[in-house]
């Protein structure tokens, strides 16, 4: 008896930590789509969308927003994974051509995606409508043309109370001031903190399941001499690929429910 009684206590202490870290079926169903380029498939290994998402706390019945989407790797992934049971925006701007073809060109795969267009420090969508907002390395673009501080309160304005902000970017070394306007493409962890902070939201958590040990920081074409642009050619390609994608920071945060 105090075998089985010993027994049925280490089942009941295991379970919870076992279905806490299941896999999110959907979402690993939507990286495994047949849509999705090749190309963009070859970057999971670098970009780990299913740990990226789960990391954020996505679920299928959430309205999301992502900002910035650029060529559409993670809408590839976002757009059949909220299909039917969320809702999906994505920003567009003066140069979105490209994506609006990418969308126009899968009706299967893209027709309920919500295009959405930015206007600095105003909401994104709906206002109060967003449970989660997204954005994958372009924090460093906004310092660029000095809209950061207009966009985390655009950010802020689109979400419900209780709703987060995730976000992606190259991460800058600690032993360097931060450029303000980013000029290499790199953004320091805690700058971008003080960028959300400001507009009002509170730090849930940090990840380092993109970090890279290998990037030193400190090439002649900024990040953009990493894959997967490789700025500077064929001079030095296999150094560089070598190297892999940039180190990346994840950082979650909360509008306060008040």
């Amino acid at each position: 008896m105090r075998m089985t009684s010993l027994l049925a206590t280490a089942i009941i202490m295991i379970a919870p930590a076992t279905f806490a870290m299941a896999k999110d079926e959907g979402l690993a169903k939507a990286v495994a789509a047949p849509h999705r380029a090749p190309a963009m498939v070859e970057r999971d290994k670098a970009r780990k969308p299913q740990e990226v998402l789960e990391f954020f706390g996505i679920k299928p019945t959430m309205t999301v927003v992502e900002v910035s989407p650029g060529g559409g790797y993670w809408t590839e992934i976002l757009a059949p994974y909220l299909k039917g049971k969320g809702t999906y925006y994505a920003t567009v701007g003066q140069r979105s051509d490209a994506f609006r073809k990418k969308l126009a060109a899968d009706p299967a795969a893209y027709g309920d995606v919500k295009l959405v267009e930015v206007t600095p420090g105003a909401a994104i969508g709906p206002a109060g409508s967003a449970d989660l907002v997204l954005t994958f390395r372009n924090v460093h673009n906004w310092m660029s043309n000095g809209t950061a501080d207009q966009m985390f309160e655009a950010f802020f304005k689109s979400l419900k109370p209780g709703g987060v902000l995730g976000i992606e970017e190259h991460r800058a070394s600690n032993s360097q001031p931060q450029d303000p306007k980013a000029a290499n493409g790199y953004v320091r962890e805690d700058y971008t903190i003080q960028l959300a902070e400001k507009a009002g939201f509170k730090l849930l958590g940090k990840s380092e399941i993109l970090a890279n040990p290998k990037d030193t920081k400190d090439y002649p074409e900024g990040v953009w001499t990493l894959p997967p642009t490789l700025a500077m050619g064929d001079k030095d390609r296999a150094k560089y690929v070598a190297i892999g994608e940039s180190d990346n920071f994840l950082l979650k945060f909360q509008k306060p429910q008040k």
